[in-house]
């Protein structure tokens, strides 16, 4: 089967550029578009909770590729004007600007948007940290060193706040979750890091939903907590996760779930595909549908839709990854290879917890399926081939 001649790349991310980049490299010389919301060259996203919001780096270090680079794949760029519909019958999108594109393959790239809390739209100092103008209105605000309430205690809540102490502000942290981290990493590295942060003066307030987020004039002045108790505040962090980017395709005919809902090899149907941050997809190793939520991720799933595209549906291939995941919080490097959300059991391979280094593996069904590092990284990713093997779970100090 020949190529398609006409492809459009929808969202112009880490993703999005790693499709266009991809079909380039691998001999495709048709029409290639790719359309972006952001007016952003595509930038990298993990820096904007690390280097960024520290003031370590300025935005001109976050474009993935310069501006050569990008004029070299030869792209139809569509920057600042977002994909709105997609008529899968004519085999078009429509653009907020009103144009029309025309394709024989469609990548949906369009990412995920930050979750806000209910009611908060509009309100002064309440921040997401998704992109890079929250990111930079939100080191704005911690330059003022102010009371920060931080609503939510996942990668993104704790490195903002481990940057929010460096610069001064006072910062309580709020999580339904009894120990912050525990969803992702378990109650015991959970508990670890949740004392790491408190003896950096974070404030945590566990197992307490925020029921609101309060205002005066237009302006936070903290949350109430579901049991009535309020913490004061002069600026919120919302971090509570993110949600696909799919809502422009209703009416579409692609399905969508918890994402848009693709086959093993990232195909949606209707000659159209997914990758990133927006894709669902039944993994060949983790028993079921997953969305990931990863940069690594992003750049090897817009490889493997490219390659898949070029070798046709027949031809096309499984994506199976191990995923990977990094934090930065004080002086800790936190390394995740693999699911770690369902482990049913957790053991200590090498390190401790009291030393604040070690590699713990996780096991579901007696077969690994993560490891976690902490200050280890050389050693952790000796722990790599073990996820992808979902080899027999060893011995070792249970936690």
């Amino acid at each position: 089967m020949s190529a398609p001649s006409r492809i459009a790349v929808v969202g112009a991310s880490a993703a999005g550029l790693s499709v266009v980049e991809g079909l380039r490299r691998g001999g495709y010389a048709g029409q290639l578009t790719l359309v972006g919301a952001e007016a952003h060259l595509p930038y990298d996203r993990p820096p904007l909770s690390k280097q960024l919001l520290t003031g370590e780096w300025e935005s001109d270090r976050l474009p993935l590729r310069g501006a050569d680079a990008i004029e070299a794949l030869d792209l139809d760029l569509r920057l600042g004007t977002a994909a709105v519909a997609l008529d899968t019958d004519r085999s078009e999108v429509t653009l907020a600007d009103g144009s029309r594109i025309g394709y024989d393959a469609l990548v949906v790239a369009t990412g995920a948007a930050a979750r806000r809390l209910p009611g908060t739209e509009g309100i002064a100092g309440v921040h997401v940290l998704r992109t890079l103008e929250d990111a930079l209105a939100f080191r704005t605000e911690l330059r003022a060193g102010p009371r920060l309430v931080i609503v939510g205690a996942g990668f993104v809540g704790a490195e903002a706040a481990a940057v929010a102490r460096r610069a001064g502000a006072e910062v309580t942290m709020v999580t339904d979750a009894p120990v912050p981290l525990a969803d992702a990493l378990g109650p015991q590295l959970g508990g670890m890091l949740a004392e790491v942060h408190r003896e950096h003066g974070v404030r945590i307030v566990a197992g307490a939903p925020v029921e609101q987020v309060l205002a005066e004039d237009g302006r936070t002045t903290g949350v109430r907590l579901r049991d009535g108790t309020t913490v004061a505040a002069d600026a919120v962090l919302v971090g509570i996760g993110a949600r696909p980017h799919t809502s422009w395709l209703d009416g579409s005919g692609i399905t969508v779930g918890n994402g848009v809902e693709c086959d093993a090899t990232l195909y949606a149907g209707s000659g159209v595909w997914a990758a990133g941050d927006v894709a669902s997809w039944p993994h060949p190793r983790a028993g079921g549908r997953v969305r990931i939520e990863h940069r690594t991720n992003a750049a090897e799933q817009g490889l493997a839709v490219a390659r898949n595209i070029l070798a046709g549906p027949g031809a096309a291939v499984p994506f199976d990854p191990v995923p990977y995941v990094w934090s930065d919080q004080y002086d800790l490097k936190i390394q995740v290879y693999g699911r770690t959300r369902d482990a049913d059991e957790v053991r200590i391979a090498e390190g401790g917890l009291a030393d604040r280094r070690l590699v713990a593996l996780y096991a579901k069904d007696g077969r690994v399926c993560g490891a976690a590092g902490v200050n280890m990284p050389r050693a952790t990713r000796g722990y790599r081939a073990l996820v992808a093997d979902c080899a027999p779970f060893p011995g070792g100090e249970a936690v």
